[in-house]
């Protein structure tokens, strides 16, 4: 349902995607271009890094192998592959006018910026916390066996119960051990990284191409994916920043880039992985 109505390529970059929401909106002399309505939003903020990073290094390849509109349009694996992505992974939206079209370097890069951003932080930053956030039960329960007490109509019984013993209705209420224990044992499966992970801007993968100016940009996009890992830091420890510090708050770190095996709360894999 969500995706049948709501779902539209150009909504899925993060700047189009905040503002879609509410989230932001456009600001020319903000940072990012974007001034946020939640200024303490740890999504928003750290996504805002990773998408520059991304772009800066979409762009720089982008540049080097397409420099012109014609060399675009003029290349038919290319227009072939986007038409495919329209026409058949997306057939019945294949009509739709928000399609961009992959005619510049310029189209080129923002589009290629949206689905690795979609395959790798997006779906890192909604995977790789649940067990974090979910796995203690009662913070986010799976389901719920009985009707809580609501104050009108009034069920006299049902409230007396619940006046009388309320950590026992709760329990009551609560997911059944067995039911908790399943669950919480998907939300560590979801949520964990394999040991030969392969990270966005991560070294391992640096080897693919020997081109010199493609190294260079590459180099300097997995630099600067490290810096924001310890901007990201620096911000978990800000006082200032109540949605990501402070007693009983879980840091945020599902926008760092890199981790190691297990389920850590952060990193994001080069593409979807679960």
């Amino acid at each position: 349902m969500a995706y049948d109505q709501l779902w539209r390529f150009d909504m899925e970059a993060l700047p189009a995607d905040l503002i879609r929401r509410g989230m932001a909106e456009e600001d020319p002399e903000a940072e990012h271009g974007l001034k946020l309505t939640i200024q303490d939003y740890p999504f928003a903020n750290d996504g805002l890094l990773i998408w520059d990073a991304i772009k800066g290094w979409v762009q720089a390849y982008v540049a080097r192998f397409y420099p012109d509109a014609r060399s675009v349009a003029g290349d038919a694996e290319l227009q072939a592959f986007w038409t495919e992505v329209r026409t058949v992974g997306h057939g019945d939206k294949k009509d739709a006018e928000w399609w961009p079209s992959l005619d510049t370097p310029e189209s080129l890069a923002y589009t290629l910026t949206t689905i690795i951003w979609v395959a790798s932080a997006h779906h890192a930053a909604v995977d790789f916390g649940q067990y974090d956030f979910g796995g203690y039960i009662p913070n986010r329960p799976s389901a719920a066996r009985t009707n809580m007490p609501v104050e009108e109509p009034v069920d006299a019984g049902v409230l007396a119960a619940f006046l009388d013993n309320p950590d026992q209705a709760l329990r009551e209420c609560f997911p059944s051990q067995v039911q908790a224990t399943l669950v919480m044992a998907m939300l560590v499966l979801l949520s964990t990284h394999s040991p030969d992970e392969e990270y966005l801007g991560g070294l391992d993968t640096a080897l693919w191409n020997d081109d010199d100016a493609v190294q260079a940009a590459y180099g300097k996009f997995s630099a600067r994916l490290k810096e924001i890992e310890g901007i990201i830091d620096g911000r978990n420890m800000d006082g200032k920043l109540k949605n990501r510090c402070g007693a009983g708050i879980v840091p945020y770190e599902l926008m760092k880039p890199f981790s190691q095996a297990g389920e850590t709360g952060k990193g994001i894999p080069n593409s979807t992985s679960i």
